[in-house]
């Protein structure tokens, strides 16, 4: 078995097991601290993939960004495990678990579908400046300059009402 084959391994069951903590996990703050966990293990996966520019975008935005305004947010409802209606058999889990059995059906579908031994799975070549921070940002700057305003321009209209919210509660 190769280093790589090794280094997936590892961060796959971590990211899987960082899923299941997520899940499984009663109380809320744990559940983003196990989502974080999952967060730096894809990160590793992506460092596999020799996309580093995602690596790091993944821990910053994701792990970092993302992460902090979920612990606000918890922090400001004050939830308590009780509140959260566990063990209540409702329409909307029931349409949960089968969305996700379905997406597990297609994605395990797919895979098994198009991988041919020793070869990629969506096959091609990789183009020698994969991963790197300026053919991104050449795209993202011409191509697709109005929905990254557009993206930004929401996201700051999402802080704003945040603010008005929670001012309305003191």
């Amino acid at each position: 078995m190769t280093p790589e084959a090794v280094f997936f391994v590892l961060f796959a069951l971590g990211a899987v097991g960082g899923s299941a903590g997520v899940l499984l996990s009663r109380q809320p703050i744990n559940s983003a601290i196990s989502l974080v966990v999952s967060f730096f293990f894809l990160a590793g996966l992506y460092v596999l993939l020799s996309a580093h520019f995602l690596a790091v975008l993944q821990i910053l935005v994701y792990a970092g960004a993302i992460m902090v305004l979920f612990v606000f947010v918890l922090m400001l409802l004050n939830l308590r495990s009780g509140e959260l209606g566990r063990g209540k058999l409702t329409v909307t889990r029931l349409l949960g678990v089968g969305f996700a059995g379905a997406s597990c059906y297609v994605l395990a579908s797919s895979m098994l579908g198009s991988s041919v031994a020793g070869t990629r799975l969506w096959g091609g070549s990789v183009p020698a400046q994969f991963g790197t921070v300026r053919p991104l940002g050449l795209r993202l700057m011409t191509e697709y300059v109005l929905p990254f305003e557009m993206a930004s321009v929401l996201l700051l209209v999402g802080i704003v009402g945040a603010v008005v919210v929670a001012k309305r509660r003191l």
